[in-house]
């Protein structure tokens, strides 16, 4: 291929933490990628509406972010109003980057499990590669047995041996990576608010200033 994977890393981000960052961090050493993009969703087909306006999680992402080599922000689907489905924002991507730019959805274990109620998930196979992120001890392939059929022959057929593989075509196998666990989630970071508890060393202090002093997940 005649450039590195880009990686995409979408997400509600409500609010952004370290757990996001280190985990796009990760996947941009282990599988030499040139970029990860945040893209911070608008409204997620899949989950409740978030917590914050798309403008303020856009602009908590572009703080924590800032003067990251490899790190940048797509807006792309906070901009929206509709359902933003994963294989749009992959076909819109495919189609600026070209055919040949590996692109590699990043997504975690749990959310893999459930990717095939996805709309059009099998797609995306054709625009991407998805890089899995497994937590510690608990390897996604031993999850496989209680999958969906059609996910489980997909894992198996698409599984590659090493991250090289990313390289050398545009879309279609399955790397399945190891992250550190860190035991951080913007759940217990809004609860932690609205409690009034310290946030330092959950999340950038440049993101903590800005929830502060737009006085976000105060009651939830």
């Amino acid at each position: 291929m005649s450039s590195a994977p880009v990686g995409i890393f979408g997400g509600t981000f409500d609010p952004i933490h370290h757990g996001h960052l280190r985990l796009a961090q990760e996947a941009l050493e282990q599988c030499r990628l040139s970029a990860v993009r945040f893209i911070p969703s608008g409204t997620p087909p899949h989950r409740a509406p978030p917590h914050s306006a798309a403008a303020h999680r856009v602009e908590m992402v572009r703080l924590a972010i800032q003067g990251q080599p490899g790190f940048v922000l797509d807006e792309r689907e906070a901009l929206r109003t509709d359902p933003c489905y994963s294989v749009d924002t992959f076909s819109a991507l495919r189609a600026e980057l070209g055919e040949d730019t590996p692109l590699c959805l990043l997504i975690g274990s749990d959310a893999f499990l459930q990717l095939h109620t996805w709309h059009q998930w099998l797609r995306l196979f054709d625009l991407a590669h998805l890089i899995v992120i497994q937590r510690p001890g608990k390897p996604v392939g031993n999850a496989m047995a209680q999958a969906d059929a059609t996910l489980c022959a997909h894992y198996q057929a698409r599984l590659a041996p090493s991250t090289s593989l990313l390289h050398e075509a545009a879309s279609g196998s399955i790397v399945v990576l190891d992250m550190p666990l860190l035991d951080i989630s913007a759940t217990d970071i809004r609860s932690r608010c609205a409690q009034k508890k310290n946030l330092r060393y959950l999340l950038p202090d440049t993101v903590n200033q800005y929830i502060q002093l737009n006085k976000l997940y105060t009651s939830c």
